[in-house]
């Protein structure tokens, strides 16, 4: 049988962390994660809002079983303090790694650790968060980590040599930048985890398509909609745009589908809507050297080895 998105497999006793949880695909990911039974971990910033998500869920999902926790992805001292946290549960069936900044700014900015902030939220918040988390990931029979890509790899390509672009900034070039390396990151890791003997834990990468807000189900504090707006997307119909519940629909298969592999790659079957299938990656995402260059930085960066 197919994969069915409407139909998910019951997770009861599992838990998994959604970064970025409190709106957007975050919030649909959880919101279709914790209607399978499963715990929830909406994993955020800021605290009103991640409460706010947590009480949605419960409203539209009866019986779901959610929570929240504070994590700044941009911060790393909060990652160390949250990775800690996570550490001590006594299991951790999925890691999904979908925080980040999705509208850049026109002008650099940098986070309190003195990085990019679109490369420290999209991208090296979660490689350490990952690391942080890993011995929990690695007691739990079949866990997952999955990392949220972007169609935007297919548009822009970066050998990914000049990270922090400090003298050549430009605000798509570093959200495409970071979206790539979360891809090299999750495929790297996939190949490490099975070389460290580590292969019960597994490693998926997943991207959205083109998942809009116009064309998004109202939901209070989460997705709230102008008439307008809505007519303005509506016509992004046209040009392959869906919904972000929809958006929400290839990491949940990453995250839940019983014959995913390691290293398998999810999007929409259109690429920029659809049901969610398997789809193959850039030769950038995939390539060996790139991986290794950014793996050797991203430890540099966040100050401690990985694996």
């Amino acid at each position: 049988m197919g994969w069915n998105p409407r139909h998910l497999p019951a997770q009861p006793g599992r838990t998994f962390v959604v970064t970025g949880a409190n709106a957007g695909l975050g919030y649909f990911t959880s919101e279709q994660l914790a209607s399978t039974g499963a715990q929830v971990i909406l994993a955020c910033r800021n605290d009103a809002r991640a409460q706010n998500a947590a009480t949605r869920i419960r409203e539209r999902v009866p019986g779901a079983s959610v929570s929240t926790m504070l994590l700044d992805v941009s911060d790393l001292q909060s990652v160390r303090t949250a990775s800690e946290t996570l550490r001590a549960l006594p299991r951790l069936d999925g890691l999904i790694l979908n925080a980040g900044i999705v509208h850049p700014s026109a002008d650099r900015q940098v986070s309190l650790d003195g990085n990019e902030l679109i490369l420290a939220t999209n991208f090296l918040g979660h490689f350490a968060l990952t690391a942080g988390t890993l011995m929990a990931l690695r007691r739990t029979p079949g866990s997952r980590v999955v990392s949220l890509g972007s169609v935007i790899s297919r548009i822009m390509d970066s050998s990914l040599d000049d990270l922090q672009l400090a003298t050549t900034y430009n605000g798509w070039k570093a959200y495409a930048q970071s979206k790539i390396a979360m891809q090299v990151f999750g495929f790297e890791l996939d190949r490490r985890l099975r070389a460290n003997g580590a292969g019960m834990v597994q490693s998926v990468v997943a991207h959205p398509g083109y998942s809009i807000s116009g064309l998004t189900p109202t939901v209070d504090g989460i997705n709230e909609i102008t008439p307008v707006k809505r007519v303005i997307d509506g016509v992004q119909l046209l040009v392959g745009a869906q919904s972000k519940e929809r958006g929400a629909w290839p990491t949940v298969r990453a995250a839940l589908d019983a014959d995913a592999r390691g290293g398998d790659y999810f999007g929409p079957r259109f690429l920029t809507r659809g049901a969610p299938t398997r789809q193959p990656a850039t030769a950038t995402s995939r390539d060996r050297g790139v991986a290794t260059r950014l793996w050797e930085r991203a430890e540099t960066l966040i100050g401690e080895p990985f694996l």
